[in-house]
């Protein structure tokens, strides 16, 4: 029997969980029970999230935290963070303290260009494409005026605009490749508008128009955090062994792929987290990311680490495309807010808090993998959560929390010591 649906979009949200809970569910009461326990009761704030995307019917909600003590070219942040793995906000906060305690971060912006590419074909002589470009260029900018007239009142714009040959990566395929600057707006919308308007101002009867699309790789919208301190201030037992071991583990990283991802991932928990709080596009950042990892030809890491002349430095340079303006930003409450609990910062600041999330999230991995191992402090984030999956009681959970105090906590340790209990 075909469970296919016409005219779903136009269905009311109570007719969409009605059909679903009919086809999917097998008319399971207690999956339209969950689907409605997630609304919001405020019905205002329902449907500005129901407005957000298409055929919605309930909300996905992820704990929103906090991490404190962050210290950022001499001013103190406390970072939203919106994660559901655990030992996250943690890992981030002790980090943060132990750095205040050294001086701080130190952030910059190198630089905030974004790219926007109009990806065309042609298939006559290459010269007359070239002059048809230098003849129309003036023209080209002329079209996008009413599109960039806010934007250039505000320091921004389109920067330059290139005619670049691909014909030796593709037959016939050419790009009209442009440059911006959106300052405080991430500037999707402003890019592609503008696109748009330069492809049909450009194409002509030789020239057949592919699409029109910003790049969500941004190589020179860049940032860049680090840490630094004595070696003898790293507080550990033996603060040279562990330099080195530190050292060692971002250099693996940098000639072996498989742990590079590995590596990577940790970076993106920090910065994802605070790009989600703050309704930008972690979808974006990751992609962008992860290019800009791979653009030697290897994947290599995101951050580096050099401990020379008794002084052990940390660092990572990163593309980030954020916006403070527009968007889920000035629509979602919490969004909102996040920004306000980061004293409403500028694009560029912004770029800054978030690489400094990512480094220490990068710091707080290594620290641990070096020295007592990853588990052990993240199976212990973790042991609420497998209690929770048992049901236990309240005596049974401060029965295993206090047992596992001193002990290495793995699934099945937990199971076992919980059965036990049980019988």
């Amino acid at each position: 029997m075909s469970k296919t649906v016409t005219g779903f979009s136009k269905f009311s949200k109570e007719a969409k969980i009605d059909w679903l809970v009919e086809n999917f569910f097998d008319n399971n009461e207690s999956a339209k029970r969950i689907l409605k326990t997630y609304w919001n009761r405020d019905q205002e704030l329902q449907e500005l999230h129901d407005e957000f995307i298409e055929n919605t019917i309930s909300n996905y909600y992820l704990p929103y935290g906090v991490a404190p003590n962050f210290k950022i070219n001499g001013r103190d942040y406390v970072i939203p963070m919106v994660v559901e793995e655990s030992s996250v906000v943690a890992a981030a906060s002790l980090v943060a303290k132990f750095w205040s305690a050294r001086g701080g971060f130190k952030a910059e912006v190198i630089s905030t260009t974004k790219i926007g590419q109009v990806h065309f074909m042609y298939a006559g002589d290459f010269q007359k494409l070239k002059k048809h470009f230098k003849d129309i260029k003036i023209d080209l900018y002329k079209s996008t005026e009413t599109i960039t007239k806010n934007m250039r009142k505000r320091g921004g714009g389109i920067l330059d605009i290139e005619l670049r040959d691909k014909t030796s990566e593709l037959e016939n395929y050419y790009q009209l490749h442009v440059t911006f600057e959106t300052k405080d707006s991430m500037g999707a919308n402003f890019i592609n508008s503008c696109l748009e308007t330069i492809a049909s101002e450009f194409k002509n009867d030789e020239i057949q128009i592919v699409m029109s699309i910003l790049s969500n790789y941004v190589p020179e919208c860049l940032v860049r955090a680090e840490v630094s301190c004595d070696v003898s201030d790293l507080g550990e037992n033996d603060p040279q062994l562990f330099a080195t071991k530190f050292e060692q583990a971002v250099n693996i990283a940098n000639v072996e792929a498989h742990r590079a991802v590995t590596h990577n991932k940790g970076i993106m928990n920090g910065i994802d987290a605070v790009v989600i709080a703050t309704g930008n596009d972690f979808r974006a950042i990751e992609a962008g990311a992860h290019a800009y990892a791979s653009r030697s030809g290897k994947y290599k890491s995101l951050t580096n680490c050099e401990v020379k002349n008794g002084i052990f430095k940390f660092w990572i340079e990163i593309p980030l495309a954020l916006g403070t303006v527009g968007g889920l930003t000035s629509l979602h409450p919490l969004s909102k807010l996040s920004l306000q609990m980061l004293q409403n910062p500028s694009a560029r600041e912004l770029m800054e808090i978030i690489a400094v999330a990512g480094l220490a999230q990068n710091f707080a991995a290594l620290r641990a993998l070096t020295t007592t191992g990853i588990q052990q402090g993240h199976m212990k984030m973790h042991l609420s959560n497998i209690i929770k999956q048992l049901g236990a009681t309240e005596d049974e959970r401060a029965y295993l929390i206090n047992y596992f105090s001193d002990k290495q906590v793995s699934h099945s340790a937990v199971v076992d010591e919980y059965n036990k209990l049980s019988k």
